[in-house]
Order: C-alpha cells, then structure tokens, then sequence
C-alpha cells in the first residue's frame, strides 16, 4: 500500500557501529567503501558487481571476511553490491543496508548534482563586483568582462569562487579608478586604492587582471615584456617610474634646456619627472603632433630649427605625452594631430581625444581619399575595425577602399605644413 504523503518518514534505524568498523571499516576495504561513495555522490544504485584490479593479500582476506568465503582466485578481486547490502541486513549491523553503512563510516555523502550546482551558484556570485563596476561605472568594459566569463582567466588565477570574489572585488575597485588623472606613481596608486604599495607588482593575479582591464579602457594593443607592461600601465596614467614615460618633441620652447635643444634644431626626449617638475613655461599658438617618430626626425632634418613646435607619440599616448600637450593646451596652444590610416592608428587617436583635446591634421576621410588614390601600391588593412569620432565618415571609407596609409606615406605634405 502507497504511504501517505503527510505520513512521517520511518527514521533511520541503529547501526552497530563497532561490528560494521571491523567488518567494513578497515583499511582493506577502503576501496569498496570508496567506490560506494562515489556511486551514492552520483545517485547511480548500490547494485551489480565491483572489481578490484590486482589485489593484495590483505584485501583479499578483507573480502573474505567479510562475505563469509574466499572471493575467488582471479587476478582481480570480485564482490556484488547486491550480497553486500543482503548481508548487513541480514546481519542487523544496518538494518538500512549499504548505503547507510557507508554514511556511517565515512559522513554525510552530498550529491554531485548539488554540489556542481553550488559551485556554479559560488562562481556565478563570485563575478558580482565586476558586474557592478559595469552596470554602474565602467559600462564600455561589459566586452572584456564577457570574455573574462568565457576564457576561464579568472578559475585560473584565483582557482576558488572565495579567491575569484576577493581578487575581482579589488580588480574592480582599482578599475572603477582609471585612468589616473593626474598621473602618478604605480605603487602610490595600489598603496591609495587597495592598501598595499605592492598589491600590483609584477606577477600578481590582481596586476594581471586589472593590467588587462586598464587596457581595454585605453586600447592599448598586446604586447608582452617588461617595457610593454610599462607602457601599457603608463596608458592608464600608472606610472613604474617617473623617468620611463618619456615623449619626443622638437621645436617645443619654454625652458632653458628645451630653448637650448631647440635653437639647434636637435629632437629632445622629455621625462614626466622633467614635465612634472619643470614644465614648459611659455605655449605656442600651434603645436603639430604625429604618430611615428620619422615624421620629426625627418622634419628635424629639414626644418631644422625652424619647425614649428611638433610632438610626436611614438604610438599609445604615454603619460609624458598626455602631461606635456595638456599643459599645452592649457597655456592655450591648438592641437593639430596626425596618424596612420589604419585601425591600430584610430585607436591611438581615439585615446587620445579622450584625453586631450586635439583637431585633425590631413587626418579625416577626405584626406585619407586622397592619399590612397596617390599610393597604388598601399598595404591592405587589416585588423579589427574602429571609430573615428573627429570624423564619422573616416571609418566607412577605410572599409570601403582597405588599405592603410601610413605617415612616412604622406610625409611631403606634413613637412610642407611645417615650413615655418
């Protein structure tokens, strides 16, 4: 007869502990019990034949003792769930049969089922401070947090949901701050936002993370050794060193020594522990700015002394750069800026109008036209495509004709515009 549903569950009947630790609680039968655990964890029956591979001596005695005969003498060692289960009813040492044993000897067995979905439950909670930081501060980081979720960075780092909560909790408390404006120092900013100087050297799980975001807020473009993470961290206004951030000009005033280099016509490298501590003290009305540094040393050899003021990025705007021209344009230069025609090149531009105010130089879509109907033998673009916001219509025709024009490509005409 059907048991009624609201009828109270039979509970659960004694064990006689001390005969079940020596029939099945020795060390011989650990393989037995443990492949019952295992069946139990994934709801599978307590049924049908077990095989031990090569067994000792003792756990052939074990399994004889246990059954009451000599389990065989094959090379591997025999026993049936099923003659097990009878046999500690049978023998009131659990009434309940083998699956009560079993718990007996070796605790509460959870099931998988529950436990992957705790785990997936763990992890899941585990991305919850990133998923704020996008909801509320940094939206345009959602595609890096995606793949975050999808490449199992963050399983590899911190191997634990309680680990992934902790590190994700700081990466976004450090993202939610970038880029630094003004910039400073690397170890300042993990000593200010995350209580320890060290909390992003090198190595790191946190430094590997937050490096990754920072550089999906900048663009800044892969790389790898210790002059490309320097870079990439001076992107996002984090500095390793005051005197590793550098920019090259030519022709900038304002200062004795740049008044100096400059008379001469001669290029000079600028530190940010030079522009922090002694910024130029005077700004021209026009200060031209490029992307490759052949466009200055080119116009350094022609022009000379009499260049107009030109700054050039050497790629990603560092945090001299970005120093140096917002100092510029503060003391009221206009800024002129010139890149490639590719995809890498209106990134580097993107970031920097992010940053800085700055108008096209023979860098919009009409110009771009141009000088592709003039260089039949240009490269073909490739790459991922992306925005150009001083110019909707630059993008549209880079797709459209699908070659990159780099600067030295165009080089006579920004040197014509530099003649003083």
């Amino acid at each position: 007869m059907t048991e009624d549903r609201g009828t109270p569950r039979r509970p659960p009947a004694p064990i006689d502990r001390q005969r079940l630790i020596r029939l099945l609680g020795g060390p011989e039968l650990v393989w037995l019990v443990d492949r019952c655990r295992r069946r139990m964890e994934r709801d599978e029956p307590l049924t049908g034949p077990v095989a031990l591979a090569a067994p000792t001596a003792a756990q052939r005695a074990g399994a004889e003792r246990l059954l009451g005969r000599a389990p065989g003498t094959g090379r591997s060692l025999s026993m049936r769930l099923d003659a097990v289960d009878a046999l500690l009813r049978r023998s009131g040492i659990s009434p309940d049969g083998l699956a009560a044993a079993v718990t007996a000897l070796t605790g509460p067995v959870p099931r998988l089922a529950d436990v992957r979905g705790q785990e997936a439950n763990a992890w899941r909670d585990a991305y919850a401070p990133l998923d704020t930081l996008i909801r509320t501060i940094r939206p345009e980081l959602a595609d890096w947090a995606d793949q975050l979720h999808q490449d199992g960075r963050i399983r590899r780092l911190a191997r634990t949901p309680d680990a992934a909560r902790t590190l994700l909790g700081h990466a976004a408390e450090a993202l939610g701050r970038l880029p630094a404006d003004p910039a400073l120092s690397l170890p300042a900013f993990a000593a200010r936002v995350l209580g320890d100087a060290h909390a992003l050297d090198d190595g790191t799980p946190l430094a590997t993370l937050v490096l990754s975001g920072a550089r999906a807020l900048t663009g800044f473009p892969d790389g790898s050794g210790a002059e490309w993470r320097r870079e990439a961290w001076a992107s996002a206004g984090l500095l390793k060193d005051a005197l590793s951030s550098t920019v090259l000009t030519l022709g900038v005033r304002g200062t004795p020594a740049l008044d100096w280099v400059a008379d001469r016509g001669e290029p000079a490298v600028l530190t940010l522990r030079q522009l922090t501590r002694t910024p130029p003290r005077t700004a021209p009305t026009v200060v031209y700015v490029c992307e490759n540094p052949t466009v200055l040393a080119t116009a350094a050899d022609t022009h000379g002394s009499l260049c107009p003021p030109l700054v050039c990025l050497q790629g990603q705007p560092s945090a001299a750069a970005l120093t140096l021209l917002r100092h510029l344009e503060a003391q009221g230069a206009s800024l002129l800026y010139h890149g490639d025609f590719d995809w890498g090149g209106l990134r580097i531009a993107t970031a920097l109008l992010h940053r800085v105010p700055w108008t096209p130089w023979r860098y919009t879509a009409t110009d771009y036209r141009a000088a592709a109907a003039t260089t039949p033998l240009a490269g073909p673009l490739t790459g991922t495509p992306a925005t150009a916001p001083w110019d909707p219509e630059l993008r549209p025709a880079l797709t459209e004709l699908g070659v990159r024009i780099e600067e030295e490509t165009v080089l006579n005409d920004l040197l014509t515009d530099l003649t003083a």
